[in-house]
């Protein structure tokens, strides 16, 4: 299948002398979709964003296409940063600014030369893709959490990323919303687009996850093939109960 598009090599982050992951091994190629699921608490999330250069990890070392993100020159962070985007959990919209400002943003970065009504269409037309029916100009502390992580998944598609990491992307939504999240996420993956995502909800591990890694107690404790999950009812009992906890 060729080499990693990202890959984790004996990865560990220690914070305020507490070690949250050790000795993480994790390779991802290009058009997988990987669940990353487990107790709460377990690392999963730092995981992720270890994954996506958010955090750099204390040991070991992250890789995209088979470039260290800690050692990467500017231009390679750039690059790097169009073809990934984050869903975070908690949406981290910035509250001092709008919400067009907002999206405009990663636009101005990846895309200087566009002109302000290109801006705009584009951002119209994620919008519309996410179903958010809003105003534009209003900041996001006017928004319900679910409309903010509306705002948020928008926001990781206004560049056409090819990776895409998502931290709980769905709670907080209504069922509807949710749902049209979700088929978002499928279209992306049926392009063969990479998708690393933290989820408890077990419908979604099963409807998009090509790949289930358990993380517990900061370690990569069960690595298995969606279809595997499929075909376990006991091995499916046993996900459904670790990420309940």
């Amino acid at each position: 299948m060729g080499n990693p598009i990202i890959e984790l090599r004996d990865t560990a982050f220690t914070a305020q002398n507490k070690t949250i992951v050790r000795g993480i091994n994790l390779a991802l190629n290009q058009g997988q979709t990987c669940a990353l699921i487990g107790p709460s608490g377990g690392g999963k999330s730092t995981v992720l964003k270890l994954a996506a250069g958010l955090i750099l990890p204390t040991a070991g070392e992250a890789y995209f296409n088979g470039q260290g993100i800690s050692t990467m020159t500017r231009q390679q962070t750039l690059v790097f940063r169009k073809e990934a985007a984050f869903v975070f959990q908690d949406s981290a919209l910035w509250a001092n600014q709008n919400i067009r400002q907002i999206l405009e943003l990663p636009l101005k970065i990846h895309f200087p030369s566009i002109s302000q009504r290109e801006r705009t269409q584009r951002i119209v037309e994620i919008l519309a893709l996410v179903g958010y029916k809003r105003d534009l100009d209003i900041r996001p502390a006017a928004l319900s959490m679910g409309e903010q992580k509306l705002i948020a998944f928008a926001r990781a598609l206004t560049c056409d990323p090819s990776l895409l990491y998502l931290d709980e992307w769905t709670e907080s939504l209504d069922d509807t919303s949710a749902r049209r999240m979700v088929r978002l996420v499928k279209k992306r993956q049926e392009a063969g687009h990479t998708i690393v995502f933290v989820s408890h909800n077990l419908a979604v591990i099963k409807e998009l996850a090509q790949r289930i890694c358990m993380i517990v107690d900061g370690r990569l404790a069960l690595d298995i093939s969606g279809e595997e999950l499929a075909n376990n009812d006991n091995l499916s009992r046993m996900i459904e109960k670790g990420i309940a906890e």
